[in-house]
């Protein structure tokens, strides 16, 4: 099964939306048959990579008769983008399947056990099972929550500091550190930030491997921009990869905004209010790969309540995934406040429309984003914090301290340490100069 592991980790960056996946085949005494793991999406599966593997090493069918096989995942059961792997295994008649991990997708779900069963093959579950969960947490948490497992990241000093007060950060952390987060980069379908990072730092935010290679997937670069206001030469609109631009709809907006990007008009008479005005008074339109997606809006200091589901609250309901469907998603327990957007706009004394998260989570579910990762200012953090929507902390601190500066997130005035959002500690390693530490929510409800 270490093996079988091992493979699985292979697939990270590659397999999206579908499960990371390891399988090893043995004969009885444990001599290796053959082992593979999950290719892209609509590519075969690991079971079926094994098999092949098997046959391209010289043996013939006859050697998977009684064979063992050690798989990280149940073996799916539905006809996909490829057929059932529990049929494939069965009709090689295997003799025992070893499976780390239950595939909570409904559509598989027990079902690809069952199925082995059935077919006099003996099974076992559990062997590997922690190890495998952490490598597909992300899966298991859409599968399960309808949305992604979200991980914040975050480079700072000593002293919590991400920015000195005139919002120069390059560079806080060590190359090192720097290299470090490009590995939990791949890790993800998309890479949120929001409109203020965008405005400040001008990111690209694509994959970049160490190796210099080209990745088999770039992650979907998603920016939360309630008012429109990435600017059309901004890098993160630039290719590789596409790009989703979230904005707050109106309340008297159709839902059905423009999809895609503005095609070219006859110049408005109105004076631009935003990027997409101003594209279409010019009659330019938005980069290749470029999506604007309306989602319904909210206001600051909106309370998100507990288990939101269709017809209360914000966020409600959430269809199914690419990969099968999923359970419905809400926000957490604990009733939270949700803070979210830019000060100036506060400034302006009206209420500000604010890109409903909790829809936005669904939203990536139901695209098949299984992790996503954050890189953003302290308004989005805090936004993600306060709405109980970051599941891990993925924090960077360097050996300095900066003094005066910019916070980590703007979680505002907590009313008592009780609401503080909590988190526990993972992992503690040094990475170049500086030191990762990885924490956890003590509840994911999956």
């Amino acid at each position: 099964m270490a093996m079988a592991l091992a493979l699985s980790r292979q697939a990270i960056g590659l397999s999206d939306p579908n499960p990371r996946v390891g399988c090893v085949i043995t004969d009885a005494q444990g001599h290796l048959l053959g082992a593979g793991h999950t290719q892209q999406a609509g590519g075969p599966h690991a079971e079926v990579m094994a098999l092949r593997d098997v046959l391209a090493r010289g043996h013939g069918e006859e050697a998977l008769v009684g064979a063992h096989v050690y798989v990280t995942l149940e073996p799916c059961a539905h006809h996909g983008r490829t057929p059932p792997c529990c049929e494939a295994l069965s009709a090689a008649r295997v003799g025992h399947v070893h499976i780390a991990l239950a595939d909570p997708n409904p559509l598989v779900a027990g079902k690809g056990r069952r199925h082995l069963e059935s077919a006099g093959i003996r099974c076992e579950l559990g062997l590997g099972a922690d190890e495998a969960r952490e490598i597909n947490i992300g899966f298991l948490s859409r599968m399960v929550r309808g949305r992604p497992y979200v991980r914040l990241k975050i480079a700072a000093s000593l002293d919590g500091r991400t920015a000195l007060p005139d919002g120069r950060s390059q560079w806080i952390t060590s190359p090192a550190a720097r290299q470090d987060g490009q590995w939990w980069r791949q890790r993800a379908g998309a890479i949120l930030t929001g409109i203020g990072t965008v405005r400040d730092d001008d990111p690209r935010l694509d994959l970049r491997l160490p190796t210099g290679e080209t990745p088999p997937l770039q992650p979907l670069r998603v920016i939360a921009d309630s008012r429109l206001e990435t600017p059309l030469t901004a890098r993160i609109l630039q290719a590789p990869g596409k790009v989703l631009l979230v904005h707050a709809r109106e309340a008297t907006e159709p839902a059905a905004l423009d999809a895609a990007p503005p095609a070219a008009s006859t110049p408005q008479s109105h004076s631009p209010t935003n990027e997409l005005d101003t594209a279409r008074a010019a009659g330019t339109a938005w980069p290749a790969g470029v999506e604007c997606l309306a989602l319904p809006q909210t206001a600051a200091g909106v309370r998100v309540g507990a288990g939101v589901g269709a017809g209360a609250g914000v966020g409600a309901g959430v269809g199914g995934g690419s990969a099968g469907g999923v359970a419905g998603s809400g926000a957490d327990a604990d009733t939270r406040f949700f803070l979210a957007g830019r000060a100036s706009s506060e400034n302006s004394g009206a209420t500000p429309a604010r890109v409903d998260l909790v829809a936005l989570m669904s939203e990536l579910g139901r695209r098949g984003i299984n992790e996503l990762h954050v890189e953003a200012g302290a308004t989005l953090n805090g936004a993600l914090l306060q709405a109980g929507l970051v599941d891990e902390l993925l924090v960077y601190l360097a050996p300095k301290l900066l003094g005066d500066g910019r916070g980590m997130a703007a979680l505002g005035l907590l009313p008592d340490l009780q609401a503080a959002p909590r988190f526990e500690l993972l992992e503690c390693s040094p990475v170049g100069d500086d030191v990762r530490l990885r924490l956890r929510r003590p509840e994911l409800g999956f």
